[in-house]
């Protein structure tokens, strides 16, 4: 399906000429019936209203290459402040880039306004950091203009409902054709900009299955120190897009490949370079992650850091354990140690790190199955992800397989057959069942004889 998309492209291909290349309604296949209702609304109003407006971006793309885009961003000449006098409940956010938000129905649509060239502007609309980011960019101009300041080619196609044509000035349409992501302007100036885009250009390729165009990829490896400038809140936001959108695990390789891995989870790059199971770990749980995306099954990030960051957590944990603290409280000033680590890089807001340290937690009480523990660990709300996380544990190779198919056993089990599992372990000596006296209280002693 794919290859006949790209030779209806091929149709698109004109001589270069001065100014945008304009695809009439008969010579693309996008339809209006494919886009949002909301997008087509925020259109109409803002045209009703005298206004210019253009579905622009990933949606454009995703729509010439045959998908299904869930998200639509809308371009304009109003500025935010006018492009919200036209929408009930719309709030301008962002203070580096404003952007209109646009509810219609239960449907919010970007609305952003063509960005000039932020050398333009005054120091109140634009300014830069000392290494060259971006620190605030409010600078408006026209539509050439704001393709001009998007990342890449490919997502610098405009789409309108005013004659249904889709205007591209950067040759995105070509580079769709070559399937290629390629950086509008000089690269290491735009990276410089924003370095965020250099995680972008990975994302892009690994989605869509494009290569990184040569002039493009060149300077990720030299630039990527550049990832340490951004906010660590930014960078988790990224983190998701990067790592929970279905592609996990070949962006992953990609973020590898290009040295960018490293200033996002420093501890797990170490690991993965000091031991094999650690790297097949990372893979696993990104797999993971990957086929339940899609077959369209929950995930959260909690077990996706759990399991990244667990390396170190557990090469810290035996490192105090050496020293004679006992493994739980070792675990447990591991976990704080390594998590505040990670939180240095990338933020991990307390919904996902409580979790991510009850999955490490439990993986200490797992083996723990004497007496009434097996099913009480089963009634725990993390026990599932722990389960899982285990299985992968196994899999990697840090540990002996045998415990995982005893916890899928005894889920399978009836009443009868787990307490029977229960008691062969015991009389096996197995299960870690731990007497009174081994929680840590004092031992009572005998009264002395009379």
């Amino acid at each position: 399906m794919l290859n006949n998309l790209i030779s209806s492209i091929k149709r698109w291909r004109k001589p270069a000429t001065k100014g945008p290349r304009v695809i009439a309604r008969n010579d693309h296949n996008i339809s209006r019936r494919d886009i949002s209702r909301a997008a087509l609304t925020v259109m109409k109003r803002l045209q009703e209203a005298g206004y210019q407006a253009y579905i622009v971006g990933g949606g454009v793309r995703d729509l010439m290459l045959g998908g299904h885009p869930k998200d639509f961003d809308v371009a304009t000449d109003a500025t935010p402040e006018q492009a919200k006098e036209l929408f009930r409940g719309a709030r301008i956010v962002g203070r580096r880039f404003r952007i209109l938000h646009a509810r219609i129905g239960r449907e919010v649509i970007e609305v952003t306004t063509f960005r000039g060239h932020h050398s333009e502007g005054e120091d109140h609309e634009a300014r830069q950091s000392e290494h060259g980011m971006l620190l605030r960019d409010n600078v408006y101009g026209d539509l050439e203009s704001d393709a001009m300041r998007r990342d890449f080619t490919v997502n610098a196609l405009y789409y309108t409902t005013d004659g249904f044509a889709i205007h591209d000035y950067t040759g995105g349409v070509e580079d769709i054709e070559k399937r290629l992501i390629r950086m509008i302007g000089a690269p290491i100036i735009r990276y410089k900009e924003d370095p965020v885009r250099m995680l972008r250009a990975v994302r892009f390729a690994a989605k869509l299955d494009f290569a990184i165009e040569h002039n493009t990829e060149a300077p990720l490896q030299e630039l990527s120190p550049l990832l340490r400038n951004i906010a660590p809140a930014r960078l988790f936001d990224e983190i998701l897009k990067l790592l929970m959108s279905g592609q996990g695990e070949r962006t992953f390789k990609l973020l590898h490949r290009y040295h960018l891995w490293q200033h996002l989870f420093p501890d797990n790059a170490t690991q993965i370079e000091k031991s094999p199971a650690a790297l097949e770990l990372a893979q696993s749980a990104l797999r993971n992650t990957d086929q339940r995306i899609q077959a369209d099954m929950r995930v959260t990030p909690a077990f996706l850091y759990a399991a990244l960051l667990w390396p170190a957590v557990n090469e810290e944990q035996s490192k105090l354990v050496g020293k004679g603290i006992p493994p739980a409280p070792a675990l447990a000033q591991a976990a704080q140690k390594i998590t505040s680590s990670q939180l240095a890089h990338t933020a991990i807001p307390k919904r996902f790190s409580i979790p991510m340290r009850e999955i490490w937690d439990l993986q200490h009480r797992l083996p723990q199955r004497g007496g009434s523990r097996a099913q009480r660990l089963m009634e725990h709300p993390r026990f599932r992800a722990a389960y899982d996380f285990l299985l992968l544990r196994e899999g990697s190779g840090e540990i002996e397989a045998g415990l995982g198919q005893w916890w899928t056993d005894f889920q399978q089990a009836d009443d009868e057959q787990r307490q029977q599992m229960v008691r062969k372990l015991q009389r096996n000596g197995g299960g870690n069942r731990r007497g009174r006296n081994s929680r840590g209280g004092r031992r009572r002693r005998p009264k002395a004889a009379e």
